[in-house]
């Protein structure tokens, strides 16, 4: 398993190396975002980044996205010292699946990591999905679970292991209340180190892609004080 990390704080890039390593991992350091691009366009293959947002030359966000463009299943875990609501829905955004803040707890980093990967190798990580057609159509929506793409209304978008995950895990559930809780438990596999304010950012990102309208879902639905339904309307 290989690990490239994006930091330019050579204390913090040398620890995480080393514990990775103690680990397990093969971990590559890039200290800017110019060499984490060429180490990735090489075609080396990595099972993670771990990602620094405030790095000299370019921005750990402008490195989320360019990624995305090329690469829609590599885990992205930030680790910044950037801390608002507004950083970490920004990540999102920009294509990252988890948000860590510095200082951080090496042992949840190392969770995450752990799980991060295992996720990407073990997907799909629901049972009566798999037993389903790769395939799955509702409404004007069209999932490939395989290639992570979706076409809507003919329009075709490409979803991130944590967004795929969570569709699909709405899609084996369909017409279950699911609390945030819940979710967070079953796809991230986290019982409290991942904030229920993560579900709501990667739901609104779900709903900009699959619903007609947005602000009045009629697929990941709302329910107040308790969680998300999904209904297909097939």
């Amino acid at each position: 398993m290989k690990i490239l990390i994006v930091e330019d704080e050579e204390s913090i890039a040398e620890g995480l190396r080393f514990n990775f390593e103690q680990e397990g991992y093969q971990a590559v350091v890039a200290s800017d975002g110019v060499s984490a691009l060429k180490l990735l366009s090489k075609g080396a293959c990595y099972n993670l980044v771990v990602l620094d947002l405030m790095l000299p030359g370019i921005s750990g966000y402008e490195i989320c996205k360019e990624i995305r463009t090329f690469d829609t299943t590599i885990p992205i875990m930030v680790l910044s010292a950037r801390s608002t609501s507004q950083d970490k829905a920004h990540a999102f955004d920009c294509g990252a699946d988890q948000y860590v803040t510095k200082p951080f707890d090496l042992n949840e980093v190392l969770s995450r990591v752990r799980n991060l990967i295992q996720s990407r190798l073990a997907i799909p990580p629901n049972r009566s999905v798999e037993k389903r057609n790769v395939v799955v159509e509702f409404g004007n929506v069209k999932v490939d679970c395989s290639s992570y793409q979706v076409v809507v209304a003919g329009k075709s978008n490409s979803l991130t292991l944590i967004e795929m995950q969570l569709l699909r895990y709405f899609l084996d559930n369909e017409g279950v209340v699911l609390s945030r809780a819940q979710i967070l438990s079953d796809v991230w596999g986290y019982d409290s180190v991942v904030t229920t304010r993560t579900i709501d950012n990667f739901v609104m990102r779900l709903r900009r892609l699959l619903e007609p309208d947005p602000l009045k879902p009629c697929h990941i639905l709302s329910i107040r004080g308790k969680g998300y339904r999904f209904v297909s309307g097939r």
